[in-house]
């Protein structure tokens, strides 16, 4: 599934169940539900956060950048702060430096508790404690949308390789997959602008 498409499901998700989270709606939780919703593809060298930060989108430069981000990290912990979290942060860029698409830690459940243990101990740093529940939406919706495709996702991964996808799959860049994914996002606009007086009421 493309990258946009994970985004607008991430969010039509969200204004979906948003006023039963305890921030209720609030800017900062779509920007979070938005960048939960395309994290998982870091571990592909042309998603949408890596084609932007990214000097040359192959693998090679992925597994460099990222094995650099984290060995500077570790270091600066090691100089300056001690904190668990930098720690975690590391360890997490590594991890994306080794992965695969598809095939490693940020298309698992263990790879979401890890980063849902990264961002909930950041919101709680800046007392923005609900933070986590709104990453747990768009990372979760990600996983769930990965299964309906015919790659499906591994998502027992350290503890089972096998991937997961649900009985009904469609081809990503198909004809018919790009037709799925042009209508969903119709239908998440549409409830977007339906949701938007219940919003602002």
């Amino acid at each position: 599934m493309k990258g946009k498409t994970h985004a607008g499901v991430g969010v039509v998700t969200f204004l979906s169940v948003y006023d039963m989270l305890p921030g209720k709606f609030n800017y900062i939780g779509i920007l979070v539900v938005i960048f939960a919703s395309v994290l998982p593809d870091i571990d592909h060298p042309k998603s949408i956060i890596n084609k932007y930060i990214l000097p040359f989108r192959n693998k090679f430069t992925k597994m460099v950048f990222y094995s650099c981000l984290g060995t500077i990290l570790l270091w600066y912990d090691y100089l300056y702060k001690g904190e668990p979290v930098i720690k975690a942060i590391s360890i997490s860029f590594f991890i994306v430096a080794l992965s695969t698409h598809r095939n490693g830690l940020t298309h698992s459940l263990t790879g979401m508790i890890m980063f849902s243990f990264i961002i909930g101990y950041l919101g709680n740093m800046y007392n923005l404690h609900y933070l986590v529940y709104y990453f747990i939406i768009g990372y979760g919706m990600h996983l769930l949308c990965d299964m309906i495709t015919d790659r499906g996702v591994p998502l027992f991964y350290p503890f089972k390789n096998k991937k997961l996808k649900m009985p009904l799959t469609y081809k990503t860049n198909s004809k018919i997959g790009c037709t799925i994914e042009e209508l969903l996002m119709i239908f998440g606009l549409l409830f977007t602008i339906y949701k938007l007086p219940v919003i602002y009421k």
